[in-house]
């Protein structure tokens, strides 16, 4: 599963790229940074115009990730999406209905009171400045948030969700109130770099904002047709999100769940194929946030009883082998062994079905049943076919704990940590195991944990939840 930005698999608006880069290719000249100490550093960022304040908290979201090994090392798994390479359905087309479109215009949206100040510091700058000395051995971290001189795709492959938040916030002030589906597509840009950033309070407060202004829109009739049709949908489940970062997790399900009809009724009422398949998109994209949420509530059963009508499709090239092994894994770590079975077994027998995925459920089903060793030579027939998979190193460390051999688990993760550091220091659970091992193996556990941190200090980027180095911040 994925965090807000990217539950819904959302695509950001060209034009918002475009932007970016024509505001990037002003100065072509490169930028050099000195990294210098402040004395007494100033806590937050101060935007072009005067902004109110916020104090961000420190909740943690549903971020999950791929799903590795069940073992008490690893964290929570994740639902893969139907199809990882499936496009966004696109918007609905302006031929749908009768509904004449309506001159809505908002310029409380592009206010700049509208967004609070982003905080120059983070945890894992709190971390190096505690354990790194001298200052000198720390590695340089840019948390200006300057981005007029970077790309936008550069950016959110580096995770410089800091920089991406600013730039979305001097976007929208500066452009025309008018282009209604521009302005709502930079605020949908802006708060998920906010929780990408895990300001909670902050992305909440914004949020609110936000809809305290889309609800007043006059007459109702035009504020139908703002939330209809020009409103992101992804905007809606990033509002039903607020509650879990409250921590009503009921009432997230709740809004889910309305979210869910919601999707349920367009696709039946719509008449072309294009939007049918766009509101289904959606609800079964809806489906994956909600079992994930019932999996943090240990409720492994409901989750795979919701997921397992989304594998029925008569249209052989619609089945997705993917979702039917996360259902299994599910099962699995719910302890229905027998479930969990039937549908690797079905996984193993669709022809469709790619092999290191089949092989993966076995390793999975293996060592469940206590099979480590089979487990272990297992991944390591995955690894030789796909030495970049990373997942499948993850679960071989667990295997080879499990058989008594830490040194060979410890380093089977450093080993993939230097071959590709900025694919893995982004992988939380891979760094909580790393870190694990280390703990265990405790003659060079310290020593060990320091060089980690330098070396996620310097891969990172911005969001890293930095309790999984397991390191102390106060």
């Amino acid at each position: 599963m994925s965090t807000p930005g990217q539950e819904l698999g959302s695509q950001v608006d060209p034009r918002i790229a475009e932007a970016a880069e024509e505001d990037a290719s002003d100065d072509g000249r490169p930028m050099l940074s000195v990294y210098v100490e402040p004395e007494v550093p100033q806590p937050f960022l101060i935007d072009d115009e005067p902004d109110g304040s916020a104090s961000p908290s420190s909740a943690r979201p549903i971020s999950p990730t791929n799903m590795n090994l069940a073992s008490p090392l690893l964290a929570s798994p994740s639902l893969p999406s139907p199809n990882l390479n499936k496009d966004v359905p696109p918007p609905p087309s302006e031929s749908d209905g009768e509904e004449e479109a309506h001159d809505v215009y908002l310029p409380e949206l592009v206010i700049p009171t509208m967004f609070l100040p982003i905080p120059n510091t983070d945890p894992l700058t709190t971390l190096l400045t505690k354990y790194i000395h001298p200052p000198d051995k720390r590695p340089v971290r840019d948390l200006s948030g300057e981005w007029q001189n970077s790309s936008f795709h550069s950016l959110v492959m580096t995770n410089s969700w800091r920089a991406l938040a600013r730039m979305a916030r001097d976007r929208i002030v500066t452009t025309d109130p008018q282009d209604l589906a521009l302005v709502l597509g930079l605020w949908y840009l802006r708060l998920a770099c906010l929780s990408r950033l895990r300001l909670f309070n902050q992305t909440s407060a914004e949020c609110t904002n936000l809809f305290s202004i889309l609800n007043g829109i006059e007459p109702p009739e035009a504020k139908a047709w703002v939330f209809d049709r020009v409103l992101p949908f992804e905007l809606e489940v990033m509002q039903a999100r607020l509650k879990y970062w409250a921590g009503d997790h009921m009432g997230y399900l709740d809004a889910l769940n309305l979210l869910l009809k919601k999707c349920r009724s367009k696709a039946c009422s719509v008449s072309d194929d294009v939007n049918v398949g766009m509101w289904k998109e959606r609800g079964a994209r809806l489906c994956l946030i909600i079992a994930s949420q019932m999996m943090e509530m240990k409720d492994f059963g409901a989750a795979g009883k919701l997921l397992e009508p989304l594998c029925d499709h008569r249209d052989p090239s619609e089945k997705s082998p993917a979702l039917r092994s996360a259902i299994g894994r599910i099962y699995l770590q719910g302890g229905y062994l027998s479930r969990a079975t039937t549908h690797f077994a079905a996984v193993d027998a669709d022809p469709n079905a790619d092999q290191s995925l089949k092989d993966m459920n076995k390793a999975l089903l293996a060592s469940a049943n206590g099979q480590w060793k089979f487990a272990g030579d297992t991944l390591r027939s995955v690894l030789e076919k796909d030495p970049e998979n990373y997942v499948a190193v993850n679960n071989l460390s667990v295997a080879l704990l499990s058989q008594g051999k830490l040194k060979d688990g410890i380093e089977a993760l450093e080993r993939a940590l230097k071959t590709s550091p900025s694919s893995v220091v982004v992988a939380e659970p891979f760094l909580f195991n790393l870190s694990t091992l280390y703990e265990l193996r405790s003659a060079t556990a310290t020593e060990k944990k320091l060089n980690l941190l330098v070396e996620v200090a310097k891969w990172s980027g911005d969001g890293l939840k930095t309790t999984c180095l397991k390191m102390p911040s106060n």
